[in-house]
């Protein structure tokens, strides 16, 4: 490595900013940083990406001392490419959830145990296999189009690389130069991560056309090419030449080539595999992390299959599993708290100090914006247990962020259940800043809580498989921690329980209609929801036991994360 060249770079493409962070390829210490914003919504123009990570490299003081660069990004969203390497439409985010209805209707036609046995996941509407469905049924003309489809990272990467539309890239619209890593194809509900590779009948089943993966370009990313594909010889099974292109899968620290800058570019990750790299995870480590989703995963060389759909058996970003649970009710539920009170979150987090575990009776449902774990998509939140004792501002205060918690502690419960050991949890992401959290944590967990210190993991993660790459080992790189959190216990899960098991099953009643059974629509959902304590007290269950109007919220909102 030049000594003008001996540093590398880390990109985090998040669903509100990228950031950039330059570090030592040996040590891990990281020398300047950078960020800028994207736009909110549910549905993004890549190009705001693109202007974006430009941004952020220039506020991190640029890259000509950098020798290697990786990309991790959000998972799921479908960008959608034509011949010519142009986005066809804006894309379809994680958080979009329009794309509901088409991912029950895939596993009515695949069949859950099946689907599952397949990929290790079952769909739901954040998976980029629902998306092209509605793509497919809902704008035919733009389906039409499709040439290619790539993920968020894959088209980042891409365009690093130097490919892109004729009239703005330096090597043109060469489609066979798509790449993407196993950690981020395993969430598009087209890829078996036990192969690995692409499930091609299945993505034939989503959005009824055959689709082959990307040919490659040995040794054409480091140089100027041409802006055509190399020749691709049919079998008749979906691999012609005039099949939709999907980026080809390169293993953990296999180089997807050199920039027009001659950086070296590693394979990127999605983003919470390359979290899990960032801090170091290894086996009896369990991360929870609160930022604009919810998020709980180990890393672990079991194999995962829940047939309930809880738990995605995605893979990590170094050649293992990742199996995770997600919450799209996180960070955001501690800003409607403070907008609903009117305070200031350090105010908020004062408030629910204030309070007591389990809030005075009071609990919150927190399904804001739906929910994708359990799979309850109208779902809406729910304020239970309120009475004249107990409606003070402190105890709303502790409901929320207990809400909040509790729904990521009953996602840990199911990631245990895949037979991953909990030694210790790290608590990460803009959350796990609020004194509260962190205290209201030992009410709900039940083992050692870690906090590292706060940190851009998922960029990190990606500067230490950038210098994987680099390097052909994997670097040793330390995270420091800033508090240890120890478990008390508490009665709050339980009564948290109850109110959850009634929302979900409320929920499931609203949302059976001809044509889809109970089973149809709620394979998905985790047997979590189904549960309730009968160690309630009799005036807890009898303000429970009111009826409640369903209020049949849409999900998919964009709201900003404060610590």
């Amino acid at each position: 490595m030049s000594t003008a060249r001996r540093f590398v770079a880390g990109v985090d493409s998040s669903t509100q900013s990228c950031k950039v962070v330059i570090a030592d390829p040996d040590s891990g210490d990281i020398i300047r940083t950078g960020s800028a914003p994207h736009p909110p919504g549910t549905e993004v123009d890549p190009e705001a990406w693109w202007t974006a990570l430009q941004e952020a490299i220039a506020a991190a003081g640029g890259l000509d001392d950098v020798a290697g660069l990786s990309i991790s990004g959000q998972q799921h969203g479908l960008v959608a490419l034509d011949a010519e390497g142009r986005v066809i439409r804006d894309a379809l985010l994680w958080n979009d959830l329009r794309s509901k209805v088409a991912a029950r209707d895939l596993i009515a036609e695949v069949g859950a145990a099946d689907y599952v046995a397949r990929t290790g996941v079952l769909p739901v509407a954040s998976f980029t296999a629902a998306k092209l469905r509605w793509l497919r049924d809902a704008e035919p003309d733009n389906a039409a189009r499709v040439a290619a489809v790539a993920l968020p990272h894959d088209w980042l990467s891409w365009r690093f690389l130097g490919y892109g539309p004729a009239d703005v890239s330096v090597r043109g619209p060469v489609l066979e130069a798509l790449v993407t890593d196993a950690s981020d194809a395993s969430g598009t509900a087209y890829f078996d991560p036990s192969a690995p590779g692409y499930d091609l009948d299945l993505f034939r089943i989503a959005f009824g056309a055959p689709a082959r993966e990307a040919a490659g370009l040995p040794c054409a990313a480091d140089t100027d090419v041409e802006a055509e594909s190399p020749d691709v010889d049919g079998d008749g099974d979906g691999q012609a030449a005039s099949a939709i292109i999907l980026p080809r899968v390169l293993a953990p620290n296999e180089a997807a080539g050199h920039s027009p800058d001659e950086i070296l570019v590693g394979p990127g990750a999605g983003d919470n595999a390359a979290a899990a790299l960032g801090l170091g995870v290894t086996s009896g480590d369990l991360v929870i992390s609160i930022g604009t989703s919810g998020t709980v995963f180990g890393t672990t060389d079991l194999p995962i299959a829940d047939s309930s759909g809880a738990v995605a058996g995605f893979a990590s970003a170094d050649g293992g599993r990742l199996p995770l649970v997600a919450t799209l009710n996180a960070a955001r539920v501690l800003d409607s708290a403070a907008k609903l009170l009117r305070v200031s979150h350090d105010e908020l987090a004062a408030l629910a100090l204030a309070s007591r575990p389990g809030a005075d009776g009071l609990t919150l449902v927190p399904y804001f914006e739906g929910e994708r774990t359990p799979n309850l998509p109208d779902a809406t939140a729910r304020l239970e247990g309120m009475t004249l004792a107990n409606s003070a501002a402190e105890n709303v205060a502790r409901a929320f962020v207990e809400g909040m918690l509790c729904g990521l502690a009953d996602g840990l419960d199911a990631v245990q259940a895949q037979g991953l050991e909990a030694g210790r949890l790290l608590l990460i992401g803009g959350a796990a800043r609020n004194p509260a959290v962190r205290e209201v944590a030992r009410d709900i967990f039940t083992v050692p809580i870690d906090v590292p210190e706060q940190a851009e993991y998922v960029a990190i993660g990606a500067a230490r498989q950038a210098a994987w790459t680099l390097s052909g080992s994997l670097p040793d790189w330390s995270v420091e921690l800033v508090a240890t959190l120890h478990p008390r216990p508490s009665r709050v899960r339980q009564q948290y329980r109850f109110f959850a098991a009634q929302t979900a099953a409320q929920q499931t009643a609203n949302t059976v209609s001809p044509g889809h059974t109970t089973s149809e629509t709620t394979s998905s959902e985790p047997s979590m929801t189904e549960r309730s304590s009968s160690e309630l007290s009799s005036s807890q269950r009898s303000s429970s036991d009111q009826s409640l109007t369903d209020h049949r919220g849409s999900s998919g909102a964009h709201a900003s994360v404060k610590g």
